[in-house]
């Protein structure tokens, strides 16, 4: 087999190789067969994060805008936006060829070994529940379609952790709300059930912890939009859930805004600062967090980050806002933190 770098060992090779940013792995993948088939595959994405080469990208559900000239549309278009923290910089995501018009409606995006999957949601069209799931690979630069989720379910909660995505809750087509949970494989490309909840939860959070995946709050079938203050965490090694109730206040919906403070307890970021009381999105990227939200409705999106160190002990925080491309200051509906 030939060097990875001719002239020098091939562990010195897969360093170098490994300090490559994930910016132009789409350029050195086309350098020969050799380098491609490395940086595409698992044991090189070990690697590199074993190292410490690894970036975390904010990888964002955002309203596009809409350009000029262009005739009304019936419903707001949304795309993939990336924000890298390190840079500063921010870049689109190409479309879902599925969906090149824009992705459905409330869809979710996870990331799971170095890849964007995305699921659900409603065909931007019809509004009706879709169970499509897409993978994208940042190396390749493009989608590829995965196995459809098990069933239709909307405003379900997600996670992921070692190659596979967790899904749980949500409401079915006749927006019956649910307890059911499932996990996508992300490498076998298979949907496994695993067991349910103790109570069913519309429009619950998911939120990874360590080893667990946390659902928190929701409402059920005959409690319409009436939050309550339980959460529920799975352990991926035991396969068992436990319960906690007061983990989330009473009425607040937790949707995209749950973080996690320094006693470990649910903090709601649409609480910490009233400049981003509404629409608002929380989104961990190690040390810092990436918040977003307005003032009120219709004000404009701002775009903050906050230092996790800066979270006090009653869980108030200081957000330090950032500038923002006009063509990325649209509002965020979901996302996820992408370690590339």
């Amino acid at each position: 087999m030939e060097e990875i770098i001719p002239g020098l060992p091939d562990d010195i090779g897969l360093e170098c190789l490994t300090r490559l940013p994930y910016t132009a792995h789409p350029l050195a993948s086309r350098v020969c067969r050799r380098w491609q088939e490395l940086l595409e595959s698992q044991e090189f994405y070990n690697q590199k994060k074993q190292k410490g080469h690894t970036r975390k990208l904010a990888c964002l559900v955002q309203l596009l805008p809409v350009q000029t000239g262009e005739k009304p549309v019936r419903s707001p278009v949304y795309g993939v936006s990336v924000f890298d923290q390190v840079s500063g910089t921010w870049e689109r995501v190409d479309s879902v060829p599925k969906y090149p018009d824009g992705l459905p409606m409330f869809c979710q995006l996870a990331s799971s070994e170095g890849k964007l999957v995305l699921m659900g949601g409603w065909n931007p069209v019809s509004y009706e529940p879709v169970r499509d799931v897409f993978v994208y690979d940042f190396v390749s630069r493009l989608w590829r379609q995965g196995k459809d989720m098990p069933s239709k379910r909307s405003f379900f909660a997600i996670g992921a952790l070692d190659g596979r995505v967790y899904v749980a809750g949500g409401h079915d087509e006749n927006k019956n709300a649910l307890k059911s949970v499932w996990c996508y494989d992300v490498r076998e490309d298979e949907w496994i059930e695993l067991g349910q909840m103790s109570e069913e939860r519309d429009e619950c959070e998911g939120v990874m912890t360590g080893n667990e995946f946390w659902v928190v709050s929701g409402y059920t079938t005959d409690s319409q939009g009436v939050f309550g203050t339980s959460a529920e965490a799975y352990d991926l090694e035991s396969g068992q859930w436990k319960r906690v109730d007061g983990a989330w206040k009473a009425g607040r919906c937790p949707r995209s805004c749950v973080g996690v403070g320094k006693d470990g307890r649910f903090l709601n970021w649409a609480e910490s600062d009233s400049a981003v009381r509404v629409g608002t999105f929380g989104l961990a990227l190690g040390d810092r967090t990436l918040v977003t939200g307005s003032a009120y409705q219709g004000a404009p999106q701002g775009f903050y980050v906050a230092d996790t160190g800066s979270i006090v002990q009653n869980n108030s925080v200081k957000l330090v806002k950032i500038v923002v491309p006009d063509e990325f200051s649209g509002f965020v509906q979901s996302g996820c933190c992408a370690e590339i």
